[in-house]
């Protein structure tokens, strides 16, 4: 069980954050893009949720081959998203109004358009040769988003690493000038008063000596082995850790393909590099590996993933909790069900926010956001998604080629937020960068702040519900029934209370069962989806339940 004292550095335990994706956010200054302004607008509803701080996903000025991931200055704004000014008012006002704020720090890679690159590439005999990682002969890997990983540089006459796309070439971190870079990017942004950062792709950093080729493992993840959790990954994540001990703030990770085994050395003991992490395996209960490679949802495959993480972590580390993000498609869409679209969504809310971490939630999805259909791959702007479509499954028509697409893009996270029913859903005055989903007349923020029983208001009272109780926030969890394929059921308990959560997956009615130790004991029903309860669950229900911890 996780101890209730808390040292300086454990504040983030208690909160949960909103993640935002500045372009499809809100736009402030009417030229069809999300903005600092917009979300300098939005924060009293921000703030109205109850979470307690903000994630920016990339705001810094970048070329958008993956829009913002890759950075052409670590220490500006997008001048299609502000300026330095503007996000300083943005900081300053979240603070004001008890919000922190994190930023995402990209140092796997840079865009091909950063100054460093653009000096790298020129030749070997200048500052920058060895910020980049460069060869005579490629060897064998493969890029996650395009094809082969290296890219040929005639000025140069050697080839460079890309694990991502070919705009964005990964860093040298082996060079002690390039994390004295990294370090300085944590200060400038530390200094200002950010409160910590996500570190994108974090346990990518560090590559293997000699680069030697890898083994076949899964399409576009060739030489994974032999960058991910690296030779010296935890001796660099430690001189960056060493700079946010200089401050209060904290290091959330994402780690790729991580397992439970290797989080535990980024998050525990003598390689503690990081306060959490960003884990993947309850977001492979509908594909293989990634979203591309769809599988019929398994809610067996979604609670083992749960309980792995949950068990593993509990009064050693910290887990963070999640079902949406910029990398994905809506959750919805893939474990819920758009005909019961108010009562799965607000079952997926209850099925992960009550779990011991801090939660996150990704922009629209506190009102259901959906995954969008367009027509035509050309309509797509991800450049996974279009990879995908042009390099896989070639010998199937286009329509299903295009049905893979609808289930899996990324794009499907970064359609605009839908504030009302007004055009443009509210965005924007002008059209918007990207597609606005059709069915915004029905889902958006102002239909469902006037209904009480709205996913937006069950997500209100969920993290309610948890930031007042210790139990919620610090107790242990344990599983029940796990390997029973419509129902998740769970409870938090802590010295003489405890909090059972049902959560039905069906979309038909199903009788739940008693565990043992709460037969013959009468919970108080604390939260529902529906109004009235019986022997049956509903489609897609959920009940928390407060009993006496025995």
């Amino acid at each position: 069980m996780m101890e209730q004292t808390e040292n300086k550095r454990d504040w983030y335990k208690k909160m949960s954050f909103y993640q935002i994706w500045i372009r499809s956010f809100a736009d402030g200054n009417g030229d069809g893009i999300g903005d600092l302004y917009g979300v300098y607008d939005k924060l009293p509803y921000i703030k109205s949720l109850g979470v307690d701080g903000i994630w920016f996903s990339p705001i810094y000025p970048s070329p958008n081959a993956d829009f913002g991931y890759d950075i052409s200055d670590y220490k500006d704004i997008h001048p299609d998203y502000g300026t330095l000014d503007q996000f300083k008012k943005v900081l300053d006002k979240a603070h004001e109004m008890g919000l922190k704020v994190i930023m995402d720090l990209v140092i796997n890679h840079t865009s091909d358009e950063h100054p460093w690159f653009i000096e790298s590439k020129k030749g070997k005999d200048n500052p920058y040769s060895d910020y980049y990682i460069w060869r005579d002969k490629p060897n064998n890997w493969d890029s996650l988003f395009e094809g082969e990983a290296w890219e040929y540089v005639k000025e140069r006459g050697q080839y460079y690493l890309h694990i991502f796309a070919k705009k964005q070439p990964d860093l040298n971190m082996d060079n002690p000038k390039v994390r004295d870079e990294v370090k300085d990017i944590m200060r400038f942004w530390l200094d200002m008063g950010v409160d910590g950062f996500r570190e994108d792709v974090i346990n990518f950093i560090s590559k293997k000596e000699g680069l030697p080729n890898g083994l076949f493992f899964l399409p576009a993840a060739k030489g994974m082995s032999h960058y991910k959790d690296g030779p010296h990954i935890h001796e660099y994540l430690s001189e960056f850790r060493k700079v946010c001990d200089e401050y209060d703030c904290f290091q959330l990770g994402e780690g790729p393909m991580t397992t439970v085994k290797s989080a535990m050395n980024y998050l525990t003991g003598p390689t503690k590099s990081l306060d959490m992490m960003f884990s993947f395996d309850h977001m492979m209960a509908d594909c293989l590996y990634t979203e591309y490679l769809h599988r019929p949802f398994s809610l067996v495959k979604l609670k083992k993933a749960f309980t792995k993480w949950q068990k593993a972590l509990d009064g050693k580390g910290w887990n963070a909790l999640y079902m949406e993000n910029h990398d994905h498609p809506r959750i919805i869409s893939r474990y819920g069900s758009e005909h019961f679209h108010k009562e799965s969504g607000t079952m997926l809310a209850a099925c992960y926010l009550f779990q011991q971490g801090t939660p996150f939630i990704y922009q629209g999805q506190e009102i259901g956001m959906t995954n969008i259909k367009l027509m035509s791959i050309d309509q797509y702007v991800d450049v996974s998604s279009i990879t995908n479509y042009h390099t896989y499954h070639l010998k199937e028509d286009p329509e299903r080629r295009l049905h893979r697409i609808h289930l899996s893009s990324r794009d499907s996270a970064r359609t605009p937020v839908q504030w009302d029913d007004s055009e443009n859903a509210g965005f924007s005055k002008v059209r918007p960068w990207f597609y606005v989903n059709p069915n915004y007349k029905k889902i958006n923020v102002a239909k469902q702040e006037k209904d009480p029983d709205s996913i937006l208001n069950f997500y209100r009272k969920c993290l309610a519900l948890r930031k007042g109780s210790d139990t919620l926030i610090y107790g242990s969890y344990n599983e029940f029934f796990p390997k029973d394929p419509n129902i998740y059921m769970y409870e938090r308990s802590l010295g003489n209370e405890a909090y059972l959560i049902i959560c039905s997956f069906s979309r038909l009615p199903v009788k739940p069962k008693k565990p043992e130790k709460y037969k013959g004991m009468h919970g108080e029903l604390i939260l529902c989806n529906y109004k009235e309860t019986g022997r049956f669950l509903k489609p897609f229900e959920c009940r928390v339940y407060r009993y006496p911890n025995t």
